[in-house]
């Protein structure tokens, strides 16, 4: 875009909006005109030389969700004061719209319904209109969120929510078709404005009433639960029965579509059959990774994990790419490989960091928050899929004939296609079968796929590339973190140590401002104040850096924000909310108790309360996990889908925990003792391993595992602890892993 001089006194207010104030105006023609030359303006009301024909307010964020709707004609406003005192001046009600940026339906009302004249036309006249990122602001949306599924009955984005000037929400919905009988829907978008607005000023009383029955309501859901006892194993045992109950034998998963990788909690599956051998759910965790791993919801030529699958085979994905997402997956992948063995879990896992690194950082080191599902397809229009699928031509070109015939046959690829005319690609056979039928054996059918996709991942790269949401997150900064930690220990890569440790450093970096985490970090600034997540998942990644490669001062930095959790989050009763004491006081402060796509809050800080506990020796840790157990007790009985990573904190409170100590030998190279620890599974576990003197009086400082631990004759030597038991120490690599792989069944 090359914005003139010319082309700025062109730029219209947007229709029948109320004039904006000269000096409101020239804040936003500088903000467009200080977006640079490679700014392309989201919207299809353009001037002839490509200026943007409207702009509002939201071109002075940095969220790429709300400058996506910049140049809407809608009259939109940010989350803030200025927007609720305007609806208040005018006598209006709000119209609340919450999406992503890479959300499917977020783009098709955007195109329907807000880029249309007509609509916008009456939003501008009657309402005032606020367009929030639910990845800016996650309190917002789980407010509103409760509101659209008390009255609905689900919920989902596009969210769409009508308010009052308090805020109060009295209707609510999700995606709307533009206009009457668009997409069969027997009443659209503008009829719903229309027959509320005249509601709002008609039954105000209703209207009243409605907003504090639902406000009350919303209240009521977020008030604290009354404590309990810490559940017992049998709760751990009823959780699994309850997954078992809905589990998919065939494909693997929660039965039915759409199916979302979440839903199934692999990581609780293998903790509870590593303490009492339940084939079970071995079978369950082993299963779901493999089918999913083998569909289409796995990008074979790039790695990484679609946001999940419409049908129930795991093939037809929702193509957006999450960080989120990729990285709990790499977590569940490696502590499959771990406990089976299986290298295909381990190469999906190396294929997704792999990703992650090429596609989804930033200059900085850190990580972008997802890719779109849509993309610019050969039509010249936005196609969901389009980037990500292929024809068996297309391959036939890029590979040639004879290299195509096994890829062809690998993925599936039949000139028909499976989605849409083009083909999704996939492997229902096994390699070995598949090999097998080509005369090639298992390994060199390998080598010639991993070439191919390297060839086709470059031919691919040369089309039109999906939207790529910028925007840095600290929680899901923090959950990738974790991956790249466990994947260079699980792998023995040093490259994910040295990004783990680069990401951490500049997301502290950045996001850190007096002492207080910021939520996000978006062209050099910092900003929204930081939730629950931000801090309980880099308090996790933090101690998961430190059990790559033992610096105190990872040990040291998870402890102060711990302690910033603590001062400013914590609940008396128990647990965290979501927002510190001094957050922007909204309807109600929620205390998250839900794992969705991504682990509760409250679930992670459990689980980082007893770590810090076993590292620390500090039993004030241990008191406030437990207290957080006591406070969810009955959502984990009543509830246990509800909060299954609470589980998994549930799971190792209730284990007698190893303490592992390796004293290393002088002299580089692989330790065979580290190198046992390295491939254990140990999900209940404290470890240390000290390099040198200096090392160990470092981290004796801060840990006192590290305490008095010396080698025998000079050799590494290992020391496996348990609650103030010890086991012998020893130097023999053999019997260091049987201690290890002791597992302690569930108290009776």
């Amino acid at each position: 875009m090359n914005v003139t001089k010319e082309s700025t006194s062109r730029i219209e207010d947007p229709p029948s909006a109320d004039p904006i104030d000269p000096a409101r105006r020239s804040h936003l023609i500088t903000a467009l005109t200080g977006k640079g030359s490679d700014y392309e303006p989201r919207t299809h009301h353009l001037l002839d030389d490509g200026t943007p024909r409207f702009v509002n307010r939201l071109i002075e964020e940095t969220s790429p969700y709300l400058l996506q709707h910049a140049h809407n004609p809608v009259n939109w406003f940010p989350w803030g004061d200025e927007a609720f005192e305007t609806a208040r001046r005018l006598g209006r009600p709000v119209l609340l719209s919450i999406g992503y940026s890479t959300c499917h339906w977020c783009h098709v009302m955007e195109a329907e319904s807000f880029e249309d004249l007509g609509i916008a036309r009456f939003l501008n006249q009657n309402y005032v209109a606020i367009k929030v990122d639910r990845e800016e602001r996650p309190d917002v949306d789980a407010i509103y969120m409760s509101a659209v599924q008390m009255l609905t009955g689900h919920g989902g984005w596009p969210m769409t929510v009508w308010l009052t000037a308090d805020r109060a929400p009295f209707y609510g919905g999700t995606y709307y078709p533009a206009r009457d009988g668009d997409r069969g829907a027997p009443m659209g978008f503008l009829s719903m404005l229309m027959r509320l607005r005249q509601v709002f000023d008609r039954e105000p009383q209703r209207i009243a009433k409605s907003a504090k029955e639902i406000t009350d309501a919303i209240r009521g859901q977020f008030a604290a639960r009354a404590e309990s006892d810490i559940p017992g194993p049998s709760a751990l045992r009823d959780a699994i029965e309850e997954f078992a109950a809905d589990y998919d034998p065939r494909e693997g998963g929660i039965d039915g579509a759409p199916k979302f990788p979440s839903s199934l909690p692999i990581r609780l599956l293998l903790r509870y059959h590593r303490r009492t051998g339940d084939r079970r759910c071995l079978d369950m965790a082993s299963n779901t990774l493999t089918k999913m791993a083998a569909g289409g919801i796995y990008d074979h030529v790039a790695g990484g994990f679609h946001r999940y699958s419409t049908d129930h085979h795991w093939l037809v994905p929702h193509f957006e790419k999450m960080l989120y997402d990729n990285a709990l997956l790499v977590r569940a992948y490696l502590d499959g490989f771990l406990v089976t063995g299986d290298a295909d879990f381990a190469r999906v896992a190396r294929e997704t960091l792999d990703y992650v690194l090429r596609e989804m950082t930033s200059p900085e080191g850190m990580f972008y928050s997802a890719t779109d599902a849509d993309s610019l397809g050969p039509d010249g229009h936005m196609d969901e899929g389009y980037y990500f699928t292929w024809t068996s031509n297309e391959i036939r070109v890029a590979l040639g004939d004879a290299d195509a015939a096994l890829v062809l046959d690998h993925y599936n690829v039949r000139d028909r296609g499976n989605f849409e005319g083009r083909s999704i690609l996939h492997t229902p056979m096994p390699l070995a079968v598949v090999a097998a039928r080509h005369r090639l054996d298992v390994e060199e059918a390998r080598g010639q796929i991993d070439g191919a996709r390297d060839i086709l991942r470059r031919r691919r790269e040369e089309r039109p590339k999906p939207l790529c949401d910028t925007k840095i997150q600290t929680s899901w900064n923090a959950l990738m973190i974790s991956a790249l930690a466990h994947g260079a220990r699980v792998l023995g890569d040093s490259r994910y140590a040295e990004a783990a440790r680069r990401a951490a450093h500049e997301l502290l970096a950045s996001v850190l401002v007096d002492g207080r985490l910021r939520h996000t970090f978006k062209d050099g600034v910092a900003q929204h104040a930081g939730y629950l997540d931000d801090y309980a998942f880099l308090i996790g990644a933090l101690l998961d850096i430190f059990e790559m490669d033992f610096d105190p001062k990872d040990l040291a930095s998870a402890k102060r924000l711990q302690g910033t959790l603590d001062a400013h989050f914590a609940d008396g009763s128990g647990g965290y909310f979501m927002t510190a004491d001094d957050h922007e006081e909204l309807l109600a402060r929620q205390k998250p108790m839900y794992d969705g796509a991504e682990p509760c809050g409250n679930s992670v800080a459990a689980l980082n309360l007893l770590r810090l506990a076993a590292y620390t020796g500090d039993d004030a840790y241990r008191v406030r996990a437990d207290a957080c157990l006591r406070a969810f007790g009955q959502v984990l009985t009543k509830h246990p889908r509800a909060m299954a990573e609470m589980f998994c904190a549930l799971d190792l409170c209730t284990d007698r925990a190893a303490e592992v100590v390796v004293v290393r030998a002088e002299g580089d190279g692989e330790d065979p003792l580290v190198e046992r620890l390295r491939r254990v599974y140990l999900p209940n576990a404290a470890m240390i391993v000290m390099r040198d003197e200096a090392h160990q009086r470092a981290l004796a400082g801060a840990s006192p595992l590290a305490a008095n631990k010396v080698r025998i004759g000079g050799r590494s030597t290992a020391y496996v602890c348990e609650r103030g038991m010890c086991l012998a120490p020893t130097t023999d690599p053999e019997g260091f892993e049987q201690q290890l792989r002791e597992a302690k069944p569930y108290p009776s």
